[in-house]
């Protein structure tokens, strides 16, 4: 599995790629210089349940630690994953 990031103006996205199929997104708007909000996660049914969307969100968050940014997940995926996992609550925006 390949996770990459792409930004492009104010919006970013993680994507997931397997043998050039896409396997899952997530997208997110940066609306300040010191915070994102991951705002929709989408996997491809064929990739479900084989931990893609957590793959996007640690990648994210890897990001986020390097360019010392805070997330607020309003996607209701990322917003479970954050209440859930202690080990990426250092980058929630609070």
């Amino acid at each position: 599995m390949n996770v990459e990031i792409k930004e492009q103006n104010n919006k970013g996205f993680a994507i997931a790629t397997d043998n050039d199929v896409r396997a899952g997104v997530m997208t997110y708007s940066i609306p300040a210089s010191d915070f994102i909000i991951i705002d929709h996660t989408e996997v491809n049914p064929e990739f479900k349940g084989k931990g893609v969307g957590k793959q996007l969100l640690y990648k994210i968050v890897d990001m986020a630690r390097e360019k010392d940014l805070k997330i607020l997940p309003l996607c209701p995926f990322a917003n479970a994953m954050f209440k859930k996992l202690d080990d990426i609550k250092d980058v929630l925006k609070s």
